[in-house]
């Protein structure tokens, strides 16, 4: 067992279970798109009748307001990777979204420069390892 499997055992009375996405701070993600183009609009892959079973664990992700339906034109085909343990991961196959979106061009901060700055301070970090991909705010026109 890992020294985080512990660590998350011995919290495990203070530890939540979110549900809902966090309040909005300020600052929700978007996807710009290159003007004029057409949104993507990909035919469903087919699956067979344990992949259609693990697709439908979207449902949890609906009823914990993780995720939510949309009206949005675009759609991108689900993928399902068999993992080591016999579970399935989820992928999307964003490739055709990939493709027109305008990409942001800002660099990434190394980590040292990072640590140098945080130097001398104390620094409180709330991080959902398990599920926090699936609370990051997108806006509105964009879901």
């Amino acid at each position: 067992m890992s020294d985080v499997q512990k660590d998350v055992g011995k919290f495990q009375g203070i530890v939540s279970q979110t549900r809902g996405l966090p309040p909005i701070r300020g600052f929700e993600h978007h996807i710009n798109f290159t003007l004029g183009v057409i949104l993507p609009n990909k035919v469903v892959y087919r699956d067979n009748l344990e992949e259609s079973r693990e697709i439908r664990h979207v449902d949890k992700l609906i009823e914990k307001w993780w995720v939510q339906e949309t009206k949005n034109p675009c759609v991108v085909p689900v993928i399902l990777m068999l993992k080591k343990d016999g579970s399935y991961h989820m992928c999307l196959d964003c490739r055709p979204i990939n493709a027109i979106i305008i990409r942001y061009k800002h660099p990434i901060p190394q980590l040292d420069d990072l640590f140098h700055e945080l130097h001398g301070s104390c620094a409180f970090s709330k991080i959902d390892l398990q599920s926090g991909y699936h609370q990051i705010r997108m806006r509105e026109g964009d879901k």
